[in-house]
């Protein structure tokens, strides 16, 4: 492959979140680390290496060319085997595809769901001809060309429709059925969003119907299967989590009882106070009190 310039982290997030697009080649020999919020962009990656690619509650053990379709709403990482790889990447927002209004299929897309099939392996024809659609994506990018945009998005659905075409990659563990599979993503997700860090950022999904919008699937069918694998309900698992993280941010913090209130989610502080009270048989200025 030929070698692109290495691209500076501060420009490659700048560029990324102006543009909601970016794409770049993946070399093992680059000294440059690509950091991005992955909670924001899509993500097509073809890499040429043995990987162990953990996404959502499954382990996919990968060698040789393989395709991935990353998603901002399911939690992945990915662990490198091989001493040298290759291949090429692209982010993508989900409100930069949407200017073609032809975005509402992602999350319906087996590339994308939950217990979908996000990696796919190539043969050498294959992974020729993608790595072509990378190439143009990377030139295409740097180019002053007026509808520019618009041939990139048509670049990322020739992706998707190649990859819908190709037989998905079998070499992966499971949960024993689906209720298993979504409660365990549902339960890395409540995680992930914490610690909460700066009152700027307050919580995002503080309900059941939030996580269930997140993980495309109704809120009944996250409720019965978070219940039937756990035992206690969504709700329960949110409000749980949500006073282990009140209480740190009252113990380790100097913010008030209402920019807690307001970073946790809360419209106005007595709803906290309430909600913190009947979980804890105590008040948040009660228990901050009793720290030494």
């Amino acid at each position: 492959m030929n070698k692109t310039p290495a691209i500076q982290t501060s420009n490659f997030n700048t560029d990324l979140k102006l543009k909601g697009f970016k794409s770049y080649e993946i070399d093992s020999e680059s000294t440059v680390v690509r950091n991005y919020n992955r909670k924001d962009f899509y993500k097509i990656c073809l890499n040429n290496g043995k990987n162990i690619i953990h996404y959502a509650d499954r382990s996919f053990e990968t060698d040789g060319s393989v395709l991935f379709f990353g998603n901002p709403h399911i939690p992945y990482a990915w662990q490198i085997i091989s001493t040298t790889y290759t291949g090429y990447a692209c982010l993508f927002s989900e409100d930069f595809l949407k200017s073609t209004d032809r975005s509402a299929s992602l999350q319906q897309s087996p590339l994308f769901q939950i217990g979908g099939t996000p990696i796919l392996q190539l043969n050498p024809e294959q992974r020729d001809f993608v790595s072509s659609i990378f190439r143009r994506m990377i030139a295409e990018q740097e180019t002053d060309y007026q509808f520019k945009d618009e041939l990139l998005r048509n670049y990322i659905q020739l992706l998707i429709h190649e990859a819908l075409k190709m037989q998905p990659s079998e070499n992966f563990s499971r949960h024993n059925n689906a209720a298993g599979r979504i409660a365990s993503v549902f339960l890395e997700l409540l995680e992930r969003q914490f610690p909460i860090e700066s009152v700027d950022h307050p919580l995002e999904m503080k309900t059941a119907q939030d996580f269930a919008q997140r993980l495309s699937v109704h809120v009944n069918h996250l409720n019965r299967s978070v219940r039937a694998v756990t035992s206690k309900p969504t709700s329960a698992h949110i409000a749980e989590r949500v006073i282990v993280e009140a209480k740190a941010l009252l113990h380790h913090t100097n913010w008030s009882i209402a920019e807690i209130a307001y970073s946790l989610g809360f419209e106005y502080p007595t709803y906290f106070n309430n909600f913190f009270k009947k979980m804890t048989g105590t008040s948040p200025t009660a228990l901050r009190l009793q720290i030494v």
